[in-house]
């Protein structure tokens, strides 16, 4: 029998708790209409979402600290099933304080197994496909554009571990994609291994415009150790008619020079700088010679080339037309500059001999309408935070920003580079025109689409009736969570997404990074993944994961323990890199690691083998 002092302790955390549960009922109550709107079958995890939310307007700090010293639950894990937990931690309360059992409203018919694991792992293998056998983590990567030339690269992914494509409609062409998918398709049908295909739609992206003109000028280089030894050698492929799509540097070559080549031949290119290099010919087929060097290699329209072999010139030509490398501009903190629309000429401020800026530079956006809606005081930033600044003046069509963030030595802003206003609510459509146009393809050929830069639920309302007229209901939806509205807009999404089932969350933590600060990152991406665990929504953790490893070879110990993290999501996306293979192999292995140590926010107890008794 508790004494007086225990039994007072009891007393106040069953109150404090049942004041609780009075408020997720109340809660309940203020969002009828919203329940109501949401079919039978995904009421319950509706439901479940908006205890969680009434739940979390509570600091129970200090009543979780009083449950862990009685050996109860801390309700610290309770997003799948919010009032089950809440009334079991009361029921064992009230046992231990020998008190007579109350309460009111009393529990639900189906209280037993509501919210229980299984919902969520129904509704993610309803959107992504079933997991593999050792890992429930699934696996997407950003597919590139070669893969529809070269069905090979589709293969490999999906044996290495893909279990998901994913398509950028912001790159290449229905064509491409269609092309894509059906390598996709018949690679999984090879390997006896089902991958879904994502297609994400572009949405009001605001970048920068394209810049034109600039040195007709490629470049190839060695990969190097951190000594500066070749680890592997620049190759190029010097051909003649058109390029072929191969995953490497292209070249095209006029002359007679092709003609003459034989593997071991040395072939000199005269660089832009007036420096010779030398590349050995590997590889020789009827319209192209592969060719490799230990250095780095630049080539410009024109230069002349010399075919030699032993040591006398054996043929000539020249490098052919290469299309003109956008100049970036140089931007450093204190410089003015002008962003307008795509009519705006790119140009780097001028500067005096010191190196301060005497007129603004200019660079040209996309989207341009878009510009008149920012304010003076609003911030902005380019190319994933890289460089930031303060919008100063406006006129119709252009802003007057001061950069305020810089690296020390300047940066360099190029075309197609993202531009963020955390700070500006901007009144754009949202799917864009383009996105419905682009969503005749998607019925077609994929199983889900990605929904960038939604923010608002009528934006969701809008998609499904989209899909609802062409026959495309059946298509899964993910919402790409990119901007500070559309995150603390995330309860409302939840709820009208899952009135049109399968749904699916993207955490697509660069462009969110940028909007809701750095510093504070890694705490929203932990709220979006408790708000979906709570409305039993699979999430797709995105963005830089295992990036380094994926584009040079190498992964950082930052980028390995990050990628770990993404075992609590229900899918980890990787972005598209030379050595994407190793990435996706290297992923599928810490995911089956860490997934016998973690679920979602628990801790697995299995028995460590790491240490000797």
């Amino acid at each position: 029998m508790p004494d007086r002092y225990q039994r007072t302790l009891l007393d106040e955390l069953v109150d404090q708790l049942a004041e609780v549960r009075r408020a997720l009922h109340d809660a309940e109550l203020r969002h009828a209409k919203d329940l109501a709107s949401v079919p039978q079958d995904e009421r319950d995890s509706a439901r479940n979402l908006v205890h969680y939310l009434a739940l979390r307007r509570f600091d129970l700090r200090p009543v979780q600290r009083r449950l862990t010293a009685l050996g109860l639950s801390s309700l610290g894990r309770c997003e799948s099933q919010v009032l089950a937990s809440l009334d079991a931690v009361l029921l064992a309360l009230h046992r231990l304080g020998e008190r007579q059992v109350a309460l009111e409203p009393a529990p639900v018919a189906h209280h037993e197994d509501f919210g229980t694991p299984d919902r969520l792992e129904r509704r993610s293998a309803e959107l992504l496909g079933a997991p593999r056998e050792g890992r429930n983590v699934r696996v997407m990567v950003t597919m590139p554009g070669e893969a529809a030339r070269d069905p090979s690269i589709a293969r490999e992914l999906v044996r290495a571990g893909m279990d998901l494509a994913r398509i950028n409609s912001a790159h290449d062409d229905a064509e491409t994609w269609a092309q894509v998918a059906a390598n996709v398709r018949r690679a999984a049908e090879i390997e006896g291994r089902p991958c879904r295909v994502l297609f994400d739609l572009a949405g009001p992206k605001l970048r920068t415009g394209e810049f034109g003109g600039g040195a007709s000028v490629v470049r190839i280089k060695p990969r190097r150790d951190a000594r500066g030894q070749v680890l592997e050698a620049a190759r190029v492929r010097l051909h003649r008619g058109p390029a072929s799509g191969a995953p490497m540097v292209e070249v095209p070559i006029e002359g007679e020079l092709l003609a003459h080549a034989r593997v071991g031949d040395v072939i000199a290119v005269l660089e832009p700088v007036m420096r010779k290099r030398r590349l050995v010919v590997e590889a020789v087929d009827a319209d192209a010679v592969i060719a490799r060097c230990d250095r780095s290699v630049r080539f410009e329209s024109g230069r002349p080339l010399s075919l030699e072999r032993e040591g006398e010139a054996v043929g000539a030509g020249r490098v052919g037309a290469l299309p003109p490398r956008p100049e970036p501009l140089l931007l450093f903190r204190g410089d003015p500059l002008l962003v307008g629309d795509e009519r705006l000429a790119p140009r780097e401020p001028l500067r005096d001999q010191d190196g301060r800026a005497l007129e603004p530079g200019q660079v040209p956006s996309t989207l341009g309408a878009a510009l008149d809606q920012v304010r003076i005081g609003d911030p902005i930033s380019f190319d994933d935070g890289r460089i930031g600044g303060t919008v100063v003046g406006k006129e119709p069509g252009l802003l007057r920003v001061q950069i305020e963030l810089a690296p020390v030595g300047g940066a360099k802003l190029g075309p197609d580079k993202g531009i963020n206003l955390p700070n500006t609510s901007l009144d754009l459509p949202r799917p864009t025109a383009q996105d419905i146009v682009d969503l005749g393809f998607a019925v077609r050929h994929v199983d889900m689409v990605g929904f960038s830069f939604v923010e608002r639920p009528q934006d969701v309302l809008r998609l499904e009736e989209l899909l609802a007229e062409r026959n495309g209901a059946h298509l899964g939806i993910v919402l790409k969570i990119e901007t500070r509205r559309a995150f603390e807009a995330l309860p409302q999404l939840l709820l009208t997404g899952l009135r049109s089932p399968p749904l699916g969350v993207m955490v697509a933590r660069g462009d969110l990074a940028v909007e809701v600060g750095f510093s504070r990152l890694a705490e929203v991406q932990e709220e979006i993944l408790w708000l979906c665990e709570a409305a039993h929504v699979p999430v797709i953790w995105a963005t830089q994961v295992l990036e380094t490893l994926a584009k040079t070879g190498l992964p950082t110990r930052a980028e390995v323990s990050d990628a770990a993290m993404g075992v609590r999501a229900e899918c980890v996306m990787l972005n598209k890199g030379p050595f994407i293979v190793d990435a996706v192999r290297m992923l599928d292995d810490v995911l089956r690691r860490m997934q016998e140590h973690q679920h979602k926010k628990r801790t697995m107890l299995r028995r460590l083998r790491s240490f000797a008794d």
